[in-house]
């Protein structure tokens, strides 16, 4: 028996490879499948069976594309209700691998059909867990995210995972492996631990969900203080239960090469939005008229769907040459497959045609330093609740990167500002935002937070507000 994890880190995400006996399974596999494929090849083992835990929001599985490669059923656990053909497994039905059986345990709270899938050895012995979105490291998956198809409160669905937890994964054993679909950085939980497996039995003493008192009190727990969730989740949602277009055809309409008289008028043909994966020291200096920056070297798949929304969006990209496929992989990963082509050559081939170039005031932290005026100077701080609350500028106020858009509009277009992040990674998003929306009266800080609390500025906090 083998159990190999596939952690994501710009997802946060675990898919799992498990062979036994010439037979492999798959758990939960991203939207790119011939890593999946090769690893089998190379193992010299057959795909039998691809496991899903739940209906994923936040990104689209290869599920659907690995069964018609491999001829293996998709496995959901009861109430699912995909448009596709699946095999709906009953609660502790069990699927025989090779050597090792797989059962699964239906634990509804996350989603309505949220299954866990507890692997047994060769022996029979209860051996590990994959716990989906059901059982995080250090927390236990949001409740409010199936509201409206389980036409349930959130109260009502914390609830049921109570339940699920308490009478299917609790009586396990202590050393039981946890291997759950998400870390750290996810946004399916809110208090994950950046470790991405531990047994169960250190989760049951340090998981804060899993030590309430009683029902009431883990209901309480597990809803409070959840920030809202990014708004392309229902869509990724759909997309798993309905079926989408092949990752080759998405890579192949992304990999179209056009120079920049066929970008500008694509463009303008199709309204699409010009999406800069280029790091922010790059973007700055140059770059496409109305485009976003959502550098490539950062959570970008994540923040490409909380930003632009719409994965029906008509997406230009604009990367570094040899990063298109990268670009792709990572869209597609989270629905975004209306990709009309790339600007061959990257932003020098847009430069040396002589059209129309912008830029962004960026300056650096001692700079900002030397002009900042305590009472005068007005500091927009993009991080998180959270971050601003540890540490932040004198009279900053912190309107989040994430809702950028219901604050925007509150923004006097005549005042100078000055915009920060942490690094600069999610300032300069939030900068080509702006731009584009025709704010160009600021001052984005290189470095953020993180080089300004170098310099002689003093640094407050407040109390924590949200996440």
């Amino acid at each position: 028996m083998k159990i190999e994890q596939i952690y994501t880190s710009c997802l946060a995400q675990g898919a799992y490879y498990i062979t036994s006996n010439g037979e492999a399974a798959i758990i939960d596999p991203l939207r790119e499948i011939q890593p999946y494929l090769d690893r089998a090849e190379r193992d010299g083992v057959k795909i039998k069976y691809i496991f899903e835990t739940h209906f994923h929001a936040d990104f689209v599985s290869g599920h659907i594309d690995l069964s018609k490669a491999t001829g293996a059923p998709i496995i959901y656990g009861p109430t699912a209700n995909p448009e596709f053909d699946a095999l709906i497994a009953t609660d502790g039905q069990e699927f025989r691998l090779g050597n090792i059986t797989i059962k699964a345990l239906h634990t509804p709270g996350h989603t309505m059909e949220s299954t866990v899938y507890l692997l047994k050895d060769e022996s029979g012995k209860d051996h590990c867990i994959f716990s989906g979105d059901t059982l995080f490291l250090g927390d236990v998956g949001r409740p409010d995210l199936a509201q409206k198809a389980a036409h349930m409160t959130q109260e009502e669905l914390a609830g049921m995972l109570y339940d699920s937890l308490m009478d299917k994964i609790m009586p396990l054993a202590n050393d039981v492996i946890v291997y759950p679909a998400h870390g750290a950085g996810s946004a399916c939980g809110k208090n994950m631990m950046k470790e991405t497996v531990d047994d169960l039995g250190n989760q049951k003493k340090i998981n804060y969900a899993l030590n309430q008192p009683n029902r009431e009190s883990f209901i309480q727990a597990v809803t409070d203080g959840l920030a809202a969730p990014p708004a392309y989740f229902p869509l990724n949602v759909a997309m798993n239960k309905k079926g989408y277009a092949t990752f080759e055809q998405v890579m192949s309409n992304g990999m179209k090469s056009l120079n920049a008289e066929e970008f500008e008028a694509a463009a303008e043909a199709t309204n699409a939005l010009i999406l800069d994966t280029r790091n922010a020291a790059e973007f700055h200096n140059g770059f496409i008229p109305n485009s976003i920056n959502i550098g490539l070297n950062g959570d970008f798949a994540p923040w490409v769907g909380s930003m632009i929304v719409d994965v029906n969006q008509n997406i230009l990209l604009v990367t570094d040459p040899g990063k298109e496929q990268e670009a792709i992989t990572r869209l597609s990963r989270v629905g975004f497959d209306q990709l009309l082509g790339h600007l061959a050559g990257g932003f020098e081939t847009w430069k040396h045609s002589g059209k129309t170039i912008d830029t962004i005031v960026r300056i650096n932290a001692a700079q900002f330093e030397g002009e900042y005026v305590h009472g005068k100077s007005k500091v927009i701080d993009v991080r998180k609740c959270s971050e601003f609350s540890n540490g932040h500028v004198p009279d900053a106020e912190n309107l989040t990167l994430s809702e950028i858009n219901n604050w925007m509009s509150s923004i006097n277009p005549k005042e100078h500002f000055y915009l920060h992040c942490q690094g600069g990674y999610r300032s300069m998003i939030a900068a080509s935002i702006l731009q584009s929306r025709g704010y160009r009266n600021f001052s984005e800080i290189e470095g953020g937070y993180g080089a300004i609390s170098k310099t002689g500025i003093p640094s407050l906090k407040a109390p924590v507000t949200a996440n």
